[in-house]
């Protein structure tokens, strides 16, 4: 566990300090910054720093409120960018040597642009595993991320230098991206709050994206939904984002009326290997959801096609492609880090036979979801199969003593980015072992208001702390 205790202030509660000028901006990224030096070191979760640029950015936003001017509804906010996006001024390097030299970037990402458009402002850069395909975070240019709950092991991946940042009271919030569960599954290896959006509901700057999303990780619900106010809505950059729905989460996580919703629990979706204790901790808090919400708990033996190895062959095929034409393969290989090694090198004999059987398997999975959620309203699930493992080592194919190799760490999370459902982790409870562990609420597409509605629920049910906290 981390050294020293942090004063954990939260979105909300920084940023309505801020506004009504009871805490000045600048003072707020000092002690921000100060944690950044005391506790980075231990958990290396912010890589690069961009520290004098945003100090700029708080005497300018204090002067705003001076003068009387709306600083934004994140006034004040220190947030870290994970580095598969952009922000200007700084290099997007994905955790890879081969980017080593890439050059900074030229302007921001539509979301982080967002973000500091609501007043919140940047210090840098957070760790992720080599170009987001892990599910812990080191690699070869910036080292190993590590959990602030025990730095022997991972926060997760890829946003586990996000997650490892905000668990650690570094920032209050960073940006996350989930094409398989990136966001919630570091979530919750760390005992955070980690919403992966209907997909177009944060626009993105690079064009289409078959499953991937923007995202965030907060220590509660109601700072993510905050945050999701600011940032989501229609750009025309991005053709697939969804038009504007009039809805103020923020308000919406505490009214909306859920009761009698239709939910269905299941273990491990018919073919995950899960921990036991993974399965219990995730299983109560689920009944504790369902009690508090006045859900209608429905009896489903779930088994879904698994798609994981699918949507790795289609990923990987792509990455080799993309590798090969740029000149990067073959004679870059040994660059790049183990766990990438290993993937590239079980897709080498990929052929178009089978990514074509693997789009197959994934429009199945689609069609399956879809008639699930013509049954359901929710599907409740763990976030993930094990509790976070050593930091430094390659994703476990062995969970429970079985043979994990075709679900592996986080089994959970892809059914929602093929799907195109909003899903968020939110803490379900400690293990014996004092590990946080996560329960994933799924819900129909567009409803996020529902899945945030619920993770509240759940978050007054059974309110969460930080032992290294000072309000603790």
């Amino acid at each position: 566990m981390i050294t020293g205790k942090v004063r954990l202030r939260g979105v909300i509660e920084i940023a309505e300090a801020v506004r009504r000028r009871e805490l000045r901006a600048s003072d707020v990224l000092e002690d921000c910054l100060q944690a950044l030096a005391t506790i980075n070191p231990q958990v290396n979760a912010c890589v690069l720093s961009r520290a004098d640029l945003a100090r700029e950015e708080a005497v300018a936003l204090d002067r705003r409120i001076q003068r009387g001017e709306d600083p934004g509804p994140l006034a004040g906010v220190p947030f870290g960018v994970k580095d598969l996006e952009d922000i200007a001024g700084l290099p997007t390097t994905q955790g890879s040597l081969l980017l080593k030299q890439a050059p900074p970037a030229s302007e921001d990402s539509v979301h982080v642009e967002r973000l500091r458009a609501a007043g919140a402002i940047a210090i840098g850069k957070t760790n992720v595993c080599e170009f987001g395909v892990d599910s812990s975070t080191y690699n070869r240019l910036w080292g190993v991320t590590r959990n602030p709950w025990n730095l022997q092991l991972t926060p997760g991946g890829s946003s586990g230098g996000s997650s490892a940042a905000v668990a650690a009271g570094i920032v209050p919030l960073a940006t996350a991206t989930d094409a398989s569960g990136s966001t919630r599954e570091p979530a919750s290896f760390t005992g955070l709050v980690g919403l992966k959006p209907s997909h177009g509901r944060i626009p993105r700057s690079d064009g289409f994206a078959n499953w991937a999303t923007h995202g965030a990780l907060t220590r509660s619900v109601a700072d993510t939904a905050r945050y999701l106010d600011a940032v989501a809505g229609p750009d025309d950059r991005d053709r697939q984002s969804l038009p504007a729905n009039g809805t103020c989460y923020e308000r919406v996580i505490e009214t909306l009326d859920v009761a009698g919703l239709r939910t269905v629990w299941s273990a491990d979706l018919g073919y995950a290997v899960v921990e036991p204790e993974v399965v219990d901790l995730a299983h109560r808090a689920a009944r504790t959801l369902v009690a508090a919400g006045q859900l209608r708990w429905m009896e489903h033996d779930l088994r879904l096609v698994n798609a994981r190895d699918a949507l790795g062959i289609i990923m990987i095929s792509k990455a080799r492609d993309d590798m090969t034409l740029s000149g990067l393969l073959p004679h870059r290989l040994r660059d790049l880090g183990a766990q990438f090694q290993h993937w590239l090198e079980k897709g080498k004999d990929i052929g178009p036979a089978e990514v074509a059987a693997s789009w197959r398997t994934v429009r199945q999975l689609e069609r399956e979801m879809a008639a699930l959620f013509l049954e359901a309203d929710v599907l409740l699930t763990p976030a993930v199969a094990c509790v976070p493992y050593p930091a430094d080592a390659m994703m476990p194919e062995v969970i429970d003593g079985r043979d994990a190799s075709r679900s592996g760490p986080e089994p959970f999370g892809l059914i929602a980015n093929i799907a195109w459902n909003p899903s968020i982790s939110v803490p379900a409870g400690l293990t014996k072992s004092g590990l946080p562990v996560g329960l994933q609420i799924t819900v129909k597409r567009h409803r996020d208001d529902v899945a945030l509605r619920l993770a509240r629920i759940l978050e007054h049910a059974q309110p969460w702390h930080f032992p290294w906290a000072l309000d603790a």
